[in-house]
């Protein structure tokens, strides 16, 4: 029998990128899973693809959009065993461009969202459980144009850490996963206008390529499991090598394209 047949996944961010490539391998895995996410269209068809699970559309900044996530899910699926914190945005600016609507929307996405969907799971979570945010190597070092990413990051990271604290006496786990330079969607348009730049950054990787999003989720699925028990607190950077380059060849590139 697979390890979490019958169990319930949430994953937020669930319709694209490494969320819906969590939420695929945890369906593979037995899982009924909520994807949430903005985007209903993305939604639709990212649901359509899984077995026995439910879409559920609204905002992370939306507290009122997360307690009707956790209601629905609660409700159509039971308990959840599992919450990906995975929603978040990306955006580059040079500090003397970042103005407060910029500030805001990375900001109130990544920090504020993720910090409040945690909060807001408690009262639907099973015992034991697992909650994994989805941070970014972008708050391990310094990349130009990056301070207000990476700081809304470092925050997430942070939080894994405080949380694991706060909720160990109530059998919930708490972990989250950095993931450096990953093939997904926010790089479609810079492929399409910078030919070549990805073969140039990957040339920068020790591992030589850009991770898949099925590696990321694989790792998740790990930390959420009964493997990992024994695992609170950590942060788990998956980055190809970049952040042990002693010289930081590959940390001189910004990883996100400008918003």
């Amino acid at each position: 029998m697979r390890e979490f047949e019958g169990k319930v996944v949430v994953v937020t961010g669930g319709n694209s990128g490494i969320g819906k490539a969590i939420a695929s391998k945890f369906n593979a895995e037995g899982a009924k899973v909520a994807i949430f996410g903005r985007d209903q269209e993305r939604l639709s068809a990212t649901l359509s693809s899984l077995k026995d699970s439910i879409a559920v559309q609204g905002d992370v900044c939306n507290i009122g959009d997360l307690d009707n996530l956790f209601k629905t899910t609660k409700d159509q699926l039971g308990l959840i065993d599992t919450v990906i914190v995975n929603a978040g945005i990306g955006g580059k600016r040079h500090l003397s461009e970042v103005d407060e609507a910029f500030f805001d929307a990375i900001v109130n996405t990544n920090y504020k969202g993720a910090f409040f969907t945690a909060q807001r799971s408690l009262p639907s979570l099973n015992s034991p459980a697992s909650i994994l945010f989805i941070s970014s190597i972008a708050c391990h070092g310094g990349w130009p144009s990056h301070s207000v990413y990476s700081s809304s990051k470092a925050a997430v990271s942070m939080l894994a850490r405080a949380l694991s604290n706060d909720l160990v006496k109530e059998g919930v786990r708490v972990n989250a996963i950095s993931p450096g330079y990953t093939d997904t969607p926010i790089f479609d348009s810079r492929k399409k206008s910078q030919p070549g730049l990805i073969e140039e950054r990957e040339k920068k990787i020790p591992i030589g390529r850009f991770a898949q999003p099925r590696e990321i989720a694989d790792a998740a699925y790990f930390l959420s499991s009964a493997k990992a028990a024994y695992i609170t607190g950590i942060d788990l950077v998956i980055d190809g090598g970049v952040l042990s380059q002693q010289d930081g060849s590959a940390t001189q590139s910004p990883i996100l394209p400008s918003k």
